[in-house]
This record gives C-alpha cells, sequence and structure tokens, in this order.
C-alpha cells in the first residue's frame, strides 16, 4: 500500500515507517523537520518538507502522491510546554489535523491511523484503562489531541472518513538504529540514560508525595516497536475506533530508574523536585481490546527490555543524532 505519513522525522513516525518500509509498503513522509531528525527519516521513503499548519502544501502533496492511508503523528506532545502555551498545542496540534483531513477528504483518501495519547482521559476513575472511560483531559496536549479525535469523528459521520485512534501510553525503547532525541528531553528513560552516560549529574524525580506504593507517578512504559506493529496490524484490519496501547499493568518512576541502575550498572543519583502541573498519579492501559480486534500483544515491552534496548542506543550515540 501507499502510505502517507506525517511527523516520520519523529520517534514513534521514524520506528513505524521503517517498519513499513520492511513490509513492502511505500511511504511518503511530510514532516516540516522542526522537532524530528532528518537522520531519522528512513532513506527508503519519499520526504517532502512542508508544515501541516500550511494548508496548500499538505493538500499539494497528498493529491500527487495518492495514498491508500494516512498516519498522523506528527503533533507537539509535552505536556509542560502545553500548560504554558495552550494556544499554540491548539494551533499546531489541531489546526495541523484539519489541514490534513481537509486534503485527504479532496482527494478522495478517508482511511487514518492517529496518533492519540491515554491524556485524553485525563485521571481516570479505575484502573486498568479501558476504551470506554470518559475523556477529561488534565492539560492542553490532551485536550488538544481529543479535539483531532472529536473532529475526525464528525468527518466520518458526515464525509466518510475511516479512522481509527491509537491511544498510546508512554512509548519508550530503540530499534538498532532509531532512538530517543528529543530537545528538551522530558521523558525518563532518556533523562536517567543521560546521568548514566556522564551527560548529567542527576536526574529529577518530579513528586515522590502521589498516592501510589512508592510516592511517585506509575505509568504504562510500551516499547516502541511494539507501538509500530499497532499500527500495521490497524492498516491491516481496517479496524475503525479506539484502542489503548500498553502493558495493562504500570510501573513506578522509582521502579524504572532502579531497573536503570540495574542495567548500565552504574548508580545514577536523583534528586526529587516538585510536581508537574497535569501530571496525575496513575496510568496503565488495559489492551483487551486491542489483543481481541488487532490481535495485538506487546512483545517488547518488559521494563528491563526496553531499557536495555534504549541503553544499546544511547551509548552508540551519545549525543543522539547530531553526534
Amino acid at each position: 500500500m501507499k502510505i502517507f505519513l506525517t511527523g516520520g522525522s519523529g520517534y514513534i513516525g521514524s520506528v513505524t515507517s521503517a517498519l513499513l518500509l520492511d513490509r513492502g509498503h511505500e511511504v511518503m513522509v511530510f514532516d516540516n523537520l522542526e522537532r524530528g531528525h532528518r537522520e531519522a527519516v528512513d532513506p527508503r521513503a519519499q520526504l517532502v518538507v512542508g508544515d501541516l499548519k500550511e494548508e496548500r502544501p499538505v493538500a499539494e502533496a497528498v493529491k500527487a502522491f495518492k495514498p491508500d492511508a494516512v498516519f498522523h503523528f506528527a503533533a507537539y506532545a509535552l505536556v509542560g510546554e502545553s500548560m504554558a502555551d495552550p494556544m499554540m498545542y491548539f494551533r499546531n496540534n489541531v489546526t495541523g489535523a484539519v489541514n490534513l483531513v481537509n486534503a485527504m477528504l479532496a482527494s478522495g483518501v478517508k482511511r487514518i491511523v492517529f496518533s492519540s495519547t491515554c491524556a485524553t482521559y485525563g485521571q481516570p476513575d479505575t484502573m486498568p484503562m479501558t476504551e470506554d472511560l470518559p475523556q477529561r483531559p488534565t492539560n492542553p496536549y490532551g485536550e488538544s489531541k481529543l479535539m483531532c479525535e472529536r473532529m475526525m469523528r464528525w468527518a466520518q459521520e458526515r464525509s466518510g472518513l475511516e479512522p481509527t485512534f491509537l491511544r498510546y501510553f508512554n512509548a519508550c525503547g530503540a530499534t538498532e538504529r532509531l532512538g530517543e532525541d528529543h530537545a528538551p528531553e522530558t521523558h525518563l528513560i532518556p533523562n536517567i540514560l543521560k546521568v548514566a552516560l556522564g551527560k548529567a549529574e542527576s536526574v529529577q524525580l518530579f513528586g515522590d508525595d502521589y498516592p501510589t506504593e512508592d510516592g511517585t507517578c506509575v505509568r504504562d512504559y510500551i516499547h516502541v516497536s511494539d507501538l509500530a506493529e499497532a499500527h500495521l496490524l490497524a492498516l491491516e484490519k481496517h479496524a475503525l475506533g479506539a484502542f489503548n496501547l500498553g502493558t495493562g499493568k504500570g510501573c513506578s518512576v522509582k521502579e524504572v530508574l532502579s531497573a536503570c541502575r540495574e542495567i548500565t550498572g552504574r548508580e545514577i543519583p536523583a534528586t526529587i523536585a516538585p510536581r508537574r502541573p497535569g501530571d496525575p498519579a496513575c496510568l496503565y492501559a488495559s489492551a483487551a481490546k486491542a489483543e481481541k480486534v488487532l490481535g495485538w500483544k506487546p512483545r517488547e515491552s518488559a521494563i528491563e527490555t526496553i531499557v536495555s534496548h534504549a541503553w544499546n542506543w544511547h551509548r552508540r550515540h551519545p549525543d543522539g543524532y547530531g553526534a
């Protein structure tokens, strides 16, 4: 199939793009390279440098490529940044998605697999989290993704769009060639590994007074390769609607730190910092629907495997793609 993929220079988009190409699909990457890395774009893909906030470039690219389906990864995704500047998130994430869907409908393309997030739920009433929970975001990032989902549902009802919403939990890990390299880096595992590499003196743990077993936030860590596999299954099964992608259990921040210390063999000093605004105490998924409908099971998402793969990549790329 021909896949139009936005955000292919980013972390999850680059891994999914490579997997699509490995499976024989043709990929066009549409990306402004603002927060990704040209080096992460698979050389087998066709790269179009463009910004989704501008209607004409994306419309022209979709019309020229004539894709069978769209994978939409391109978005800002930092909770703290979204709290500091909500309008930037709505302009980038929502406007970009509207322009993309308009381009699709104008060219007769119906199928889209959308990179959504567990942040659309906010602080859930029950654990593990199922797809039918109320969606009550606690930060503008989650709100922007929910607005995109709602917009696509209306386009489904009124224009025949065929959307799949894959609600990620905490993406992490690495492949042999591709890993995490954000600026600034806010994700826990790469920041811990920076300390192990001697790139930082200590790692900050944001809050140790949450109502969890050890006082630190609990999250569902899912290997980026498992996320990429879910996208291909959603495409192959033509499964519409929402799917949570997680492991069904959570790890606390302190448990992740312990795993990093064990895998790296380094001491890795840590300090306690204040809570980050908008951070729920506990988030982990029920992936029963994804398993039943998509036939998806995470295969590389044991925390030890995630950390081991990430550590191997960061040791080879101590300065990220810039090296």
